[in-house]
């Protein structure tokens, strides 16, 4: 596709559409089964240590959000995301799992969890699972295992090399977290991979028995009546068998930033190797036994990446994740939706937040101009073929939350210097008034609240003008399009308009602040907008106030 921009002609010239209907990809083989309740369905994420806390213990668990399913049925949502709650020694805040089929008893247990599932289903909820099958704990029975014998069955359950000739580390991979992404073994003088921390060793998945035991934890979850997982670093199962150098296209040296460390090499040997597919496509037989959906953290930013993770026969979704990065413009909009959509149809998971990146409230310019362009961002995405994801407080237009220096619970931050990390995005949940805003009642929180009473559930359920209020309104609406035609049609509009239509419909975001005009072509009425301009029936030219999304039916 092009990156130009979009035309510049005024509303006044635009009287008919320039339609561009990208090509479906045809390349991918056909998809098999899908989970049915998949159609049209909207996500919820739900950080399980800051959504809320029923021990006091000033960390949230799973009877916390048992006792919060009622809120989310009320807003509107269809999946309930929750972020790891297996064993774990806590160094990635449970992304390093100690025991996959079984819960930490800081969040509960398997009663808890129960409870929580079958009250889900009760309100017409489904809940999805993290699994983390790339790595796991340090502290896990196979690794323990593994450094302890390593003749031993386990030892080949994850990645070991022997040193390169220097007695360094046996190739050039660094990890998401800081430094080599290898650690020595000083027993076995081996080395051992981890692309995260050196407490999350990488699994081998070229090895058949780990495999097996995966298959089972899938069936032990799914027996419970879990109805999918997320599955934590999709892109990434499978290594090069070589394990070669990454070429480098930058130097390193002196950057302290994880990430920026990270892009300065090209991640051709550890990461998106195609052999990942067959692990999926094994995983969906099973999936599909149970009416159940696998979803990718697919972490890549290039439409052709993720149409590769995702080709229809193995996982069900995958996350885009282009959204986070994108800067607020009508060009990179466009760029970031329009390639994405056409490769993958509705096996996209849209998200612009989660607990990994800045709120888009902060991310597109802070306060009511914040999120007011997350609002319409969202009401693009709710139009398009896919599953849109809302990240928990997105629905109260949260922004990051203030968490000084000596507070910090992220590893990113706390062993890189100077590295903020993830930690704003991740302060507990505003329900309401009084002691922690609802959230714990606890003497201290594992982070700190970072938001508002004016921020809380309570208090913007009382506002008829909240922005609550506003996202829930655009839930209802996007239930009214299930039957929508699949087609995307990208049309031509005013500078600073981005709009495709989908059958009888039509999307288009202001990005500017000023309200512009867009008539194109024939009669609109509008069904619904996420600013405050006024309800148009039967016209030509459809108003659009600054920073709004309107949606908008063809009449006759």
């Amino acid at each position: 596709m092009s990156d130009a921009p979009m035309s510049a002609k005024t509303a006044a010239e635009t009287t008919a559409p320039a339609e561009t209907t990208m090509p479906a990809e045809t390349t991918a083989p056909a998809e098999t089964k899908k989970a049915s309740w998949l159609h049209n369905a909207v996500g919820y994420e739900v950080y399980i240590r800051s959504f809320a806390d029923s021990t006091g213990n000033g960390i949230g668990d799973l009877t916390g959000i048992t006792q919060r399913l009622e809120y989310l049925a009320w807003l509107g949502i269809d999946i309930v995301w929750i972020t790891p709650c297996y064993p774990s020694p806590m160094a990635d805040h449970g992304y390093d799992v100690a025991d996959y089929v079984d819960i930490e008893p800081i969040f509960g247990d398997l009663q808890a969890m129960q409870a929580l599932i079958d009250r889900a289903h009760e309100l017409g909820l489904r809940v999805v699972l993290d699994i983390v099958p790339n790595h796991s704990s340090n502290q896990h029975r196979w690794f323990r295992s593994a450094v302890e014998d390593p003749t031993g069955p386990h030892r080949d359950y994850y990645l070991w090399r022997d040193p390169a000739p220097d007695g360094g580390p046996p190739n050039n991979w660094v990890a998401h977290f800081g430094g080599p992404a290898w650690t020595l073994d000083e027993a076995s003088g081996q080395y051992y991979c981890h692309l995260f921390l050196p407490e999350q060793p990488d699994l081998n998945w070229r090895n058949p028995a780990l495999r097996a035991e995966f298959e089972q934890t899938l069936e032990f979850w799914f027996e419970r009546g879990i109805d999918g997982f997320r599955i934590d670093v999709a892109h990434a199962l499978i290594k090069d068998s070589e394990f070669r150098d990454n070429p480098q296209t930058a130097d390193p040296a002196g950057i302290t930033h994880p990430r920026d460390q990270f892009r300065c090499f090209e991640h051709r040997y550890d990461l998106e190797q195609p052999e990942s597919l067959e692990i999926f496509r094994e995983w969906r037989r099973i999936a599909e036994r149970y009416d159940s959906a696998l979803i990718g953290e697919t972490y890549v930013l290039e439409p052709a990446g993720l149409a590769n993770l995702v080709p229809g026969d193995g996982l069900h979704l995958g996350f885009w994740f282009a959204p986070m990065q994108m800067p607020w413009t009508a060009p990179d909009i466009t760029k970031t939706l329009r390639e994405t959509s056409a490769r993958l149809g509705d096996r996209v998971g849209w998200v612009q937040s989660s607990h990994d990146e800045s709120r888009p409230a902060t991310r597109f310019g802070g306060g009511d101009l914040g999120r007011n362009r997350s609002l319409a961002f969202a009401a693009m995405l709710f139009g398009l073929p896919g599953v849109p994801f809302i990240y928990q407080g997105e629905e109260l237009g949260l922004e990051d939350g203030v968490v000084p220096p000596e507070l910090r619970s992220d590893p990113i931050a706390t062993r890189n210097p100077g590295a903020v990390g993830r930690d704003v995005c991740r302060t507990p949940m505003p329900w309401g008034p009084g002691r922690n805003l609802g959230f714990s009642s606890a003497d201290q929180t594992w982070l700190p609240l970072g938001h508002g009473v004016e921020d809380s559930v309570e208090w913007q359920r009382q506002n008829p003008d909240a922005h609550v209020h506003k996202m829930r309104s655009l839930l209802r609406f996007r239930r009214e399009l299930r039957d929508l035609d699949p087609e995307v049609t990208w049309l031509e509009a005013p500078e600073g308009v981005v709009a495709f239509q989908r059958g009888d419909h039509l999307f288009a975001l202001n990005t500017h602040d000023e309200a512009t005009d867009f008539a194109p072509g024939g009669m609109w009425s509008v069904v619904h907008r996420t600013g405050t301009g006024s309800a148009a029936r039967s016209v030509p030219s459809i108003h659009i106030e600054g920073t709004e999304t309107v949606a908008a039916r063809r009449v006759g």
